[in-house]
């Protein structure tokens, strides 16, 4: 997974009062958030009809999008070059054109053709419509715990209160944890309401093997075709299985894996949990979003996401690295699979607490996305639209290296009147930034609206987030990058 390089600065959630805003938010099974008018009487809809203007929509195809979202992007880019002349011919000779151009295409060009593409983009999406079942295909979910005790209870008591209709098969992969991970399922289990369709079972591995390892040893176990995996410190909403089962189905067939839409649950706990609900938010929203348009997320995360049975025994199921849902994911891209987004199928997460934790995890995530280019490096030369998003993680690494070992330097120097890295010209990017941070807030905050959700306020996460982050994560983006090419030793902990 990757972070994104916003009106009312609120946010939602509190850990504390989660349950209660559980009960608050929940919804009678089989129903769905419909438009008012489909309760009209036939005279309402007379008027309706009678009147003079209706709205004509324009249809564009998905390939017509893409084409536009490109232009825009390299229209602001040529011009962003262009007024950029004199910053190129003043580096160029303090050190060479070439390097000069480099340099400046990490910081400013290369970011602003980014930000130019997902602004357009946003603007141009409209989500597909979901269908309505009379019935759901049987789930089988899988929940992978190493020494989970303190938060596993709580999301076992989640998953029991899911409203989906179709059977719901839960198998809780212990992978040889030192804590009491496996007691706590034993003792929570019996004081659970199951609902009759679900059941709910513990797979106790003895020896800790890895995450990978541990799904793949369970896989044949799978009753049914579709699989869930979802974290063991992720709670989901009561809606949020039919909400992804209900997308899955609604989309192309080839559609063998839907991401859900995971959000900060423990935002009030440390400064570091209330920055980082903003990039899951608004960042990686945002780039899920897009990704999905084009029909190709590149991360099917595994704190919620299903997958068919079928698709991933066809890739040879989780490849045993550090990222092994971004290496299954780009796996099945290989294969031609499309990836689907359902950015109202929540889930709340735990995420890092403190510094260390949150620097391990994004060292991680970086480390994955190396592994997944270094095994799919194919995908870079398949002709889709989805290619763009594959070798923009590639420029990732160029860019993240020039910005910590360049840029970062650079805007020290300006701080003394030395602006030959960071000068006025690098503040190009900042309102294509504030545009996208705004429209993925009126995005996320109608998605809310129609979930009977509300946002909560969260001002000091928001400054930071929006003034430092980037400061923060290419850095720690680059320690990734180097611990995956010298090979360093691999961990199942990500907190």
């Amino acid at each position: 997974m990757r972070d994104s390089r916003g009106r009312a600065t609120e946010l939602p959630f509190e850990a504390a009062e989660l349950a209660a805003l559980q009960e608050e938010w929940s919804r009678p099974a089989g129903t769905e958030p419909v438009p008012v008018h489909e309760d009209w009487t036939g005279e309402e809809w007379a008027r309706h009809d009678s009147r003079p203007h209706r709205r004509v929509h324009l249809y564009l195809t998905l390939h017509t999008k893409f084409a536009l979202a490109v232009l825009v992007a390299m229209v602001w880019t040529t011009l962003s070059v262009w007024l950029a002349r004199p910053w190129l011919h003043d580096l160029g000779e303090l050190t060479h054109p070439v390097a000069a151009f480099v340099i400046i295409s990490a910081i400013a060009f290369l970011p602003g053709f980014m930000y130019a593409f997902m602004l357009a983009s946003l603007l141009l999406d409209k989500r597909p419509a979901r269908h309505r079942f009379d019935s759901y295909p049987g789930v089988t979910m899988l929940i992978p715990a190493y020494n989970e005790e303190a938060v596993l209870a709580d999301t076992l008591r989640d998953v029991a209160r899911l409203h989906y209709s179709g059977p719901i098969e839960v198998l809780i992969v212990n992978d040889g944890s030192s804590d009491g991970t496996a007691q706590c399922v034993h003792e929570t289990i019996p004081t659970l309401d199951l609902p009759p369709n679900m059941t709910m079972q513990l797979v106790d591995f003895a020896e800790n093997q890895g995450k990978a390892a541990a799904l793949n040893r369970v896989l044949p176990q799978a009753r049914y075709e579709v699989l869930c995996t979802i974290d063991a410190d992720s709670r989901p909403r009561p809606e949020a299985l039919r909400q992804i089962v209900g997308r899955m189905l609604s989309d192309p067939p080839n559609t063998q894996a839907v991401a859900g839409e995971v959000l900060v649950g423990n935002s009030r706990e440390t400064f570091v949990t209330r920055i980082q609900e903003w990039d899951y938010f608004h960042g990686i929203a945002a780039v899920k979003r897009i990704q999905s348009m084009y029909h190709g997320t590149l991360v099917a995360q595994g704190a919620f996401s299903i997958y068919r049975k079928a698709a991933i025994e066809a890739v040879g199921g989780w490849p045993e690295t550090v990222g092994e849902d971004i290496a299954l994911t780009w796996a099945m891209l290989e294969k031609g699979y499309r990836i689907g987004y359902a950015e109202d199928a929540i889930v709340w997460t735990t995420v890092p607490r403190t510094l260390g934790q949150f620097l391990r995890q994004r060292k991680r995530w970086a480390r994955g996305m190396i592994e997944a280019l270094e095994m799919y490096e194919g995908l870079l030369l398949k002709p889709r639209m989805t290619t763009l998003f594959i070798w923009w993680n590639l420029l990732f690494l160029p860019m993240d290296v020039i910005f910590t070992f360049v840029f970062i330097p650079g805007l020290i120097a300006a701080l003394f009147g030395v602006y030959w890295i960071a000068g006025p010209m690098t503040l190009a990017v900042l309102p294509l930034g504030a545009l996208s941070n705004i429209v993925i807030f009126e995005i996320q905050w109608h998605m809310f609206r129609r979930q009977g959700l509300h946002v909560r306020r969260n001002y000091v996460g928001l400054l930071f987030y929006a003034l430092f982050y980037s400061l923060l994560m290419q850095p720690i983006g680059v320690w990734g990058y180097a611990s995956e090419l010298l090979r360093q030793r691999r961990s199942w902990e990500t907190k």
